[in-house]
């Protein structure tokens, strides 16, 4: 518990690890000081569902976009679809878009097609990219300069120091998840977390994925949950050598520039 605010930059509030105490989860966060909380959209349906809960808990924000994994399943009119969700004032990003040629659930030129779409309605929107990507990167990377995208988040960013530098060059955002706590997979993102400007990190949970390996009190569920983010802000704070209220306070007002919250609608939320 702090009592510094916390920006959740990453919760999949529909995942079905949630779908018993959904709301529940949401009080939780609200308990633990999260003041707000982005909720991801892996496709225009998900976009709908956090919508709904939007309209109703004005500290839950959302994304809408069409991960690459989806990318085979958008019907035609889509475009138009996502731009009326972009419209809605709940909607601060687009995404969860990019590229995975890990699991290749949907052909690459399929991702391409529908990643180039989406990064050109985030110049005429003027909404930042909700990025994802896995051994993907160059492709990426050109596709991000040809559009000239220099707004947005590298989500859940678990690669290297080299490719942090790239999308620091682009003028984004790294998203830090518990991935930094884990001694197994983790090591090259350590690596890389050290040499993270401060006013380029934020800090997300992608819960329940990812639960922090240094939490001394896991839960029996084994969920992440956004409460659960000073842990990973302790992790960074570790790896920087500074103070984790200097951590949670960049990563606050670097979500709130981000994601478009004002002062004053922080104001009303305390």
């Amino acid at each position: 518990m702090t009592d510094l605010p916390l920006f959740e930059a990453g919760l999949n509030l529909f995942s079905a690890q949630f779908a018993a105490d959904r709301f529940e989860l949401l009080q939780r966060s609200r308990d633990a000081n999260v003041r707000y909380q982005l909720c991801i959209a892996s496709d225009l349906d998900e976009a709908r569902q956090n919508l709904e809960v939007c309209r109703s808990h004005p500290d839950v924000l959302s994304t809408a976009g069409v991960h690459p994994h989806q990318a085979a399943k958008v019907s035609e009119g889509w475009l138009t679809e996502l731009s009326a969700l972009l419209a809605e004032p709940q909607v601060r990003a687009i995404g969860e878009c990019g590229l995975d040629f890990n699991r290749m659930f949907s052909p690459a030129q399929q991702q391409i097609d529908v990643f180039e779409a989406q990064l050109q309605l985030a110049a005429t929107s003027q909404k930042p990219v909700y990025l994802h990507e896995r051994d993907a990167l160059d492709t990426q990377l050109s596709l991000l300069r040809n559009q000239q995208i220099q707004h947005g988040i590298a989500h859940c960013f678990t690669s290297t120091r080299q490719a942090m530098a790239a999308y620091l060059d682009l003028g984004l955002y790294i998203g830090i998840t518990g991935w930094v706590c884990d001694e197994r997979r983790g090591m090259d993102l350590q690596e890389a977390v050290r040499y993270l400007p401060l006013d380029r990190l934020i800090l997300e949970t992608d819960a329940p994925y990812l639960l922090p390996r240094n939490l001394t009190d896991k839960p029996k569920s084994r969920r992440n949950e956004p409460a659960f983010l000073p842990a990973i802000a302790a992790m960074v704070a570790g790896l920087k050598q500074c103070p984790i209220e200097q951590v949670l306070q960049a990563a606050w007002h670097n979500s709130c520039r981000l994601f478009q919250v004002e002062a004053a609608d922080v104001a009303t939320m305390a």
